[in-house]
């Protein structure tokens, strides 16, 4: 196995290691590729949520077999899961006949959920320092292009969920950095979210930075904490059909690569030095959209080439599932890029502009999630105008 890199959490940042704060990998079990990531020094976190998978008590399973330390959650996510999910109508109704709809009545039902799941991964947030252990909610969609209303609307829900360990997350967009650096300058945690490229992790990277530079600067606690969530395979599913088949499941993990590298140079520089002293901690680099999307490809193709040091890779229920059943963590990404830009080559030959396809993917996500926040109003609505079926309700919750 490659020599991985020095983790800055357990050595150059003065927290707690992660590998030293959550123990030792299990052997010869079929979970043990789950917990090796983590003695990597590698968080794996759900990127799911239902109210049946906490209240069957499997959310808790995954957390202690699993390795499991945190949780993500998106429009699209919540569309499917109150849609889906028996446990939510009766809620649904209740909160309908009291007066609430819309936006109002989805962040209740929303904010439940997260604080019970929060609960759940609060000892892990406390042995790790902070580090991990978080859940994450998004604001409105709709407020892609709204940058004030987007920090005013982090800063309520950050509020009202009462919970250290919740991330708001904003969209890495044009509207959405400022938003990033005013809620990280007024204390509130953000998980970056549709970042494509390592160009928007830098962006991102550079609005937290800012914003924790204007806290020192106001003589205020430097320790608010971030992700950047960069999304995988999306990319390969945008050239599919542009390409040879050899370069097929390929430019997503090249991505990765060259973002990871730029974020190791990040925290070498003498700006993160200077942050750093000053008590802020590394605003961690997420992997995002690691489910494979080809049927004729491996079903942990990106999770096992996204290993590497003091970064999180969430994952879909299913993924998480297939990788504890036949996963292995054989290999560590570089942190000198390794063939990154090779590959990347190949790809500009064959007419991929990547800047081109990461500002496309970038809108196209926000285009999605603002849809599945529509469908997710219209769900809410329909079910609180429908007769509640209680016994329906009961057997499907938990199932």
């Amino acid at each position: 196995m490659r020599e991985f890199c020095e983790t800055w959490f357990g050595v150059r940042s003065g927290v707690p290691g992660h590998r030293a704060a959550r123990g030792s990998r299990r052997t010869g079990d079929p979970i043990s590729a789950a917990h090796h990531l983590r003695d990597l020094g590698q968080s794996l976190w759900l990127d799911y949520i239902t109210r049946g998978l906490l209240e069957s008590g499997t959310l808790s399973r995954y957390i202690s077999e699993f390795a499991v330390s945190g949780l993500t959650s998106n429009p699209t996510i919540f569309e499917h899961a109150i849609k889906n999910d028996g446990c939510y109508d009766d809620a649904v109704r209740e909160k309908t006949l009291a007066g609430k709809s819309g936006e109002e009545l989805f962040f209740e039902l929303a904010l439940e959920d997260l604080r019970q799941a929060a609960d759940l991964f609060r000892p892990i947030h406390g042995a790790t320092g902070g580090i991990d252990g978080w859940v994450s909610l998004e604001v409105s969609p709709l407020l892609a292009d709204d940058t004030a209303g987007t920090v005013e609307a982090a800063r309520q829900l950050h509020a009202r969920a009462r919970r250290p360990n919740l991330f708001i997350k904003i969209p890495g967009t044009r509207a959405g950095l400022p938003a990033i650096e005013e809620a990280i300058f007024r204390g509130v945690p953000v998980n970056v979210t549709l970042l494509f490229s390592r160009e928007h992790y830098l962006a991102a990277a550079d609005a937290y930075m800012r914003g924790i530079e204007r806290r020192i600067a106001a003589g205020l606690d430097s320790r608010v904490a971030s992700v950047a969530s960069i999304f995988v395979s999306r990319w390969d599913v945008a050239v599919a059909n542009r390409v040879r088949t050899e370069l097929r499941n390929r430019l997503g993990i090249a991505i990765a690569i060259r973002t990871y590298k730029a974020y190791r140079d990040l925290l070498a520089s003498a700006r993160w030095q200077n942050l750093a002293a000053s008590g802020a901690r590394p605003q961690r680099l997420l992997w995002a959209s690691t489910g494979t999307k080809d049927p004729g490809a491996s079903d942990v193709a990106y999770v096992e080439a996204l290993a590497a040091p003091d970064t999180i890779d969430t994952m879909p229920e299913k993924t998480l599932l297939a990788f504890a059943d036949h996963g292995k963590a054989s290999q560590v990404m570089p942190c000198d890029g390794g063939v990154a830009e090779a590959v990347l080559q190949e790809f500009a030959r064959e007419g991929v502009n990547v800047e081109t396809v990461a500002a496309e993917l970038q809108r196209e996500g926000a285009a999605a999630f603002a849809k599945s926040w529509r469908d997710l109003l219209s769900v809410i609505a329909t079910k609180g105008a429908s007769p509640a079926q209680a016994g329906v309700a009961a057997q499907e919750c938990g199932a």
